[in-house]
C-alpha cells in the first residue's frame, strides 16, 4: 500500500492507494465549491481535460475521480426557504452540464 499526505487550500488530506482491486466510482465524489463564474469555469476546463463531463455540474477527470464544480451560492439557494425560488433554482441546474451561476440565480430570482 502507498500513502500521500498533501495540502489543499490549508486543508490536509490523505490518499491511500489500495491496490488494483480498488477503482474509482462515482460512489465517493469531491466537490469543489467556486466563488466566481471564472473560477467555476477554470475548474471546469482543467478538471474535465481527458475526462469526461455530465449533467447538473459533474465530471469525471482522467484519472477516474467523480467531481461536483459549483457554486458557493447553491447549497443556500436550493434550501432557502422560498420554496418555489429553490424550486425554480434547482430546475435550471438540472438543464446544464457545466453550472452557470447567473442563469441559476436569474431562475431563483424570477417570480
Amino acid at each position: 500500500m502507498l500513502t500521500v499526505q498533501f495540502t489543499l487550500n490549508g486543508a490536509e488530506y490523505m490518499a491511500l492507494n489500495g491496490g488494483p482491486q480498488y477503482q474509482f466510482s462515482p460512489v465517493v465524489s469531491l466537490v469543489a465549491c467556486c466563488d466566481s463564474q471564472e473560477e467555476l469555469d477554470s475548474l471546469w476546463q482543467k478538471l474535465s481535460e481527458g475526462g469526461q463531463q455530465s449533467q447538473c455540474g459533474w465530471l469525471i477527470d482522467r484519472y477516474g475521480v467523480s467531481w461536483q464544480i459549483v457554486p458557493r451560492t447553491m447549497r443556500k439557494l436550493l434550501n432557502s426557504p422560498e420554496g418555489a425560488a429553490a424550486q425554480r433554482s434547482f430546475a435550471a441546474k438540472m438543464t446544464m452540464t457545466k453550472l452557470d451561476m447567473v442563469a441559476i440565480q436569474r431562475a431563483y430570482d424570477s417570480a
